[in-house]
């Protein structure tokens, strides 16, 4: 399994398979403008802008990829009349799973983080990715659901509905052997390695800095 960062919340996944290799491409968001000509996968885990550019997911899907996302995600898509005919299409909701080559994808979640009181809480489908004995977790924006066995953490570093100690709780939570940092693009530079200090020193993990130190493999 190899991670490689595309901005903000967004992560380009390559797992060798027994029939060659699959890549996932997961949340390309506004935020993410240099995606790849090619992807088998695309998975949306809600609808807000940093998680879904629908230009960017009609690109990936003209070149073949098929979609696995939340309904609000799709609603955000469908609105902006990206999606052929023939798109193959299939609506995440909490506990479902697919099976690609060797690959599993499993829904997990439900809900988005509150953003604030007064705002209604929308939908957020987290996903865990199993290949060759290594389970990946990307939560979306939530920190609410902390599966177990998982082995490398993708955690949300900075949100409008998020502080520092609540990433900390939710790595201590989760328990991964290793964590890479997602959803930065709000933080400079130096406010991003502070985050990245405290996480790392205080959730228990290694946090491997994909965005700087480049791709991860496991």
């Amino acid at each position: 399994m190899k991670l490689t960062y595309l901005g903000h919340s967004c992560l380009q996944i390559d797992l060798s398979t027994s029939s060659g290799g699959i890549r996932l491409v997961i949340d390309p968001g506004v935020f993410s403008p240099e995606l790849p000509e090619e992807a088998d996968v695309v998975l949306l885990t809600h609808a807000h802008a940093d998680h879904v550019a629908p230009a960017s997911v009609a690109a990936l899907m003209a070149g073949g990829a098929r979609l696995i996302t939340d309904a609000s995600a799709l609603a955000v898509l469908e609105a902006a009349d990206v999606l052929e005919d023939d798109a193959e299409i299939a609506v995440a909701t909490p506990g479902a799973a697919w099976a690609i080559d060797d690959i599993e994808v499993e829904a997990i979640g439900g809900l988005h983080a509150v953003i604030h009181a007064d705002l209604k809480r929308e939908t957020n489908i987290g996903f865990l990715i199993r290949s060759q004995g290594v389970t990946l977790f990307h939560p979306g924006d939530s920190y609410e659901y902390a599966p177990p066995g998982v082995d490398v953490l993708a955690v949300p570093v900075s949100s409008p509905w998020a502080a520092a100690k609540d990433a900390v709780d939710f790595v201590r939570a989760v328990r991964p052997a290793q964590a890479v940092p997602i959803h930065d693009n709000l933080l400079v530079p130096g406010a991003r390695a502070m985050f990245l200090g405290l996480i790392g020193s205080l959730g228990g993990a290694p946090l491997h800095d994909i965005a700087n130190d480049g791709p991860l493999e496991v």
